[in-house]
């Protein structure tokens, strides 16, 4: 049987470089968007993550305001993650240490920078800025089993 995560056991595994998937109501009849997504996140503070401007899933998060957040070790011992909350698109552009806080944890530093200049070279107009508030976190650590 899997035993919770304390709030510093989950700061530090969502700290940890992994791929998050993110998952949004539809506004159709069709099943929730799952879509994996980079991301960052500060203990105790808010997931963030970055999408271009049509992507759809900017769409249904400003129609649903709420989304779900899972992260997860994929090899034994198997841990995850998620959080659900109230998820903001930031109006007008990302700051590039915005993007720089989530492009280092999966990049090289120089391939970060370039990720990043090269987004912003347009003023990032075709970039949108995410923020997931944390409602309500499950979390699951399957170490002692």
């Amino acid at each position: 049987m899997p035993r919770k995560m304390t709030e510093q056991e989950r700061d530090a595994f969502l700290a940890d470089t992994h791929v998050g998937v993110l998952s949004i109501a539809r506004d159709d009849a069709r099943p929730p968007l799952a879509i994996p997504v980079w991301y960052a996140y500060e203990a105790g503070g808010n997931v963030t993550f970055f999408t271009g401007t049509g992507a759809r899933k900017v769409a249904l998060a400003r129609a649903a305001g709420v989304a779900s957040f899972s992260v997860q070790q994929e090899q034994p011992p198997y841990k995850y993650v998620t959080v659900e909350g109230r998820v903001d698109v930031l109006d007008g552009a990302p700051t590039a240490d915005q993007l720089l806080a989530i492009t280092r944890r999966y990049l090289p530093e120089d391939a970060a920078q370039g990720y990043v200049a090269g987004s912003l070279a347009d003023g990032g107009a075709g970039i949108e800025f995410l923020t997931i508030r944390p409602d309500r976190w499950l979390t699951a650590d399957f170490s002692e089993d």
